[in-house]
């Protein structure tokens, strides 16, 4: 056996003993672990050691000189170096600008961060935490319009935003970091109140938390929210992501899902793109059936009554969306309501006129169930409500500045008890003009179309109303309408009218026009005129027969008329029937509501048939 305790490197060097090598690493391992506690250590006691009160005079006059607005953090400021690198504040508030009786727009709790600071280095941001605690902001307008939300400068001091410098080409895009891990971001038992003083209103947020776990690039996160809205609650969960280290490049998916007010649920559930330069967001919006009146009894604002109790108790939507900066478009929307089916679609672009455009398709629809219930108090008021003097004028300045261009179909449509069906409109308005051009529907075994024209450029709206009718049967209309059976047959009209003015006392003043209105195969009912012939002593008696309803019958009803500054004149109105013939001419003022007609009658010599054309005194 050969024990080599010794070797010779080269003639004169040095001996390396295997022994003294293991010491010496020994010994270096031990001197890195003391560096390292000493380090530690030091990041333990160094805090203890540091004011950092000190910096809180600095940070409160760097953030009110960004602010614009006073800023105060309270003392109770704390900083930590290991394991995380961390800091605290407690009682900071954010003031309000003059002129506001609330002096603070923002109040939190307390606000701390912990985060890792080595890989900063490396474009890499990893936080164990980031909370907000009792957060509590006011959000007031003042009657003179003023919010106290606006942080944008004013005056002539303020200088106009430098334009941002054009990006080199290849210069990076979306996130400045390649990694995120965050392990909770969490805001808690916030509160927002809304307070309106121009129209003395108030609107409390509270218990208001969100919360995010588990946030990185790479992964969905999943976030939950909740609060009480008036002491009701409103919830919303569900997840969003991966976002991607390239935001702006890709779509980032998400999926929602609400709850308000124990009433509405609702689900979301799409895409959002290009987050970082222009963000564009494609949805399916999906809202379960609810009670429209259980929802807003439920937060204090009940649905006046109606006609019919038993409506607005169903109501459901579904549409697609997709929404930019610049534009919002609905396709393949269908809304139910009670048991009406809307199917729909439309945009939205240049949202300060706005400019929108819309396709409606309804099924039907009755809409004297929405309307308020009869009362015997509204009996014998006035008509025209509100006298003119006392009105408020309209402000149509929004009218007119906007743009629309839309088509409506209605299968079935009832209002005012008449029954209209198969209805078509074309909507337009631009530069104030608003125009139903054309408009058409069936009604009443007859049809009606025309088209009408509404000016709002002047102080008052000007209306151009055309309508022709043809082949409608008058009887059902008039029972329809007004409960009264006293003329029947076909009737055609053609009228032309303009008006000025938004109340009924402005339009009579101001109604112009000129038609005709024709009724062919008729019968006045509740007089029989030809039986009180028959029967001269019973007409002189002003007896009425027993049987069949007594009647008239006529074989034309014609009615030509003029219409200025609210009177109507005729001079050429006939009626021919087989026993007599009549003619009428007058005026009737719309404005003093007064008649002057002179009718003259002819009898006819036999009462036989309808087609004796002969007039006979």
């Amino acid at each position: 056996m050969f024990h080599i305790s010794k070797v010779a490197l080269n003639p004169g060097e040095p001996v390396l003993n295997i022994a003294a090598m293991k010491a010496t690493l020994k010994w270096a391992g031990l001197a890195v672990v003391c560096l390292a506690v000493v380090v530690i250590a030091a990041l333990l006691i160094i805090p203890a050691f540091v004011d950092v009160k000190q910096f809180k005079a600095p940070l409160e006059k760097y953030l009110s000189e960004a602010s614009g607005r006073s800023v105060s953090v309270g003392d109770d400021v704390r900083l930590s170096l290991f394991p995380w690198a961390g800091v605290s504040f407690s009682d900071v508030r954010l003031g309000n600008t003059p002129g506001f009786v609330e002096k603070e727009f923002a109040m939190v709790k307390s606000v701390e961060v912990r985060i890792r600071l080595l890989p900063l280095l490396f474009r890499e941001v990893q936080v164990d935490r980031l909370s907000v605690n009792e957060p509590r902001i006011f959000m007031v307008k003042n009657k003179d319009g003023r919010v106290s939300w606006d942080f944008g400068g004013s005056g002539p001091e303020t200088k106009p935003p430098a334009a941002a410098p054009k990006s080199a080409p290849g210069a990076m895009s979306g996130l400045p970091i390649i990694s995120l891990a965050v392990g909770e971001l969490s805001l808690q038992n916030g509160s927002v109140v809304l307070i309106d003083y121009g129209t003395e209103s108030r609107h409390d947020v509270s218990g208001l938390n969100i919360l995010l776990k588990d946030v990185t690039l790479d992964r969905p996160v999943r976030i939950a929210i909740s609060a009480l809205i008036h002491q009701k609650p409103v919830s919303a969960e569900g997840r969003f992501g991966p976002v991607g280290a390239n935001l702006g490049q890709g779509a980032v998916p998400f999926e929602f899902k609400v709850s308000a007010f124990n009433q509405m649920n609702l689900q979301l559930k799409g895409s959002a793109e290009n987050l970082l330069v222009a963000p564009r967001v494609n949805v399916t919006l999906d809202v379960t059936e609810f009670s429209l009146r259980k929802f807003f009894a439920e937060i204090g604002r009940p649905l006046p009554p109606t006609a019919d109790p038993k409506t607005l108790e169903r109501l459901a939507l579904k549409a697609d969306v997709k929404a930019d900066a610049k534009a919002v478009a609905l396709s393949g929307a269908v809304l139910r309501l009670d048991d009406s089916k809307l199917s729909f679609a439309a945009t939205a672009t240049e949202f300060s006129k706005p400019s929108l455009a819309f396709d409606l398709s309804l099924d039907h629809i009755d809409l004297d169930r929405y309307r308020p219930p009869t009362s015997p108090s509204a009996a014998g008021q006035p008509a025209d409500g509100e006298p003119a003097a006392t009105r408020r004028q309209t402000d149509y300045g929004p009218l007119r500045t906007l743009v629309l261009n839309g088509t409506a179909k209605i299968g079935k449509l009832s209002v005012n008890q008449a029954k209209l069906e198969d209805v078509s409109l074309k909507v337009t308005a631009r530069d104030g003009v608003l125009s139903l051009d054309p408009f058409a529907m069936k009604l009443y075994q007859g049809t009606a179309a025309g088209k009408s024209v509404v000016n709002l450029k002047g102080a008052r709206p000007v209306t151009d109303l055309q309508l022709t009718v043809d082949k409608l049967q008058v009887n059902p209309l008039l029972k329809d309408l007004a409960g009264k059976d006293f003329l029947e047959g076909a009737t055609r009209a053609q009228i032309t009218l303009s008006m000025t003015g938004d109340d009924p006392a402005r339009i009579k003043q101001a109604l112009n026009g000129r038609g005709s209105l024709d009724v062919t195969d008729g019968a006045i009912v509740g007089v029989d005129l030809a039986g009180m012939v028959r029967d001269v002593k019973a007409g002189l008696r002003g007896k009425v027969q027993s049987g069949p309803k007594p009647r008239t019958d006529f074989s034309e009803l014609a009615v030509p008329f003029t219409l200025q500054n609210g009177v109507f004149h005729t001079s050429d109105a006939a009626m021919k029937s087989p026993l007599l013939r009549l003619s009428a001419a007058g005026k009737a003022d719309l404005v003093k509501e007064s008649l002057d007609f002179r009718i003259d009658p002819k009898l006819v010599g036999t009462i036989k048939g309808q087609g004796d054309e002969k007039e006979r005194s």
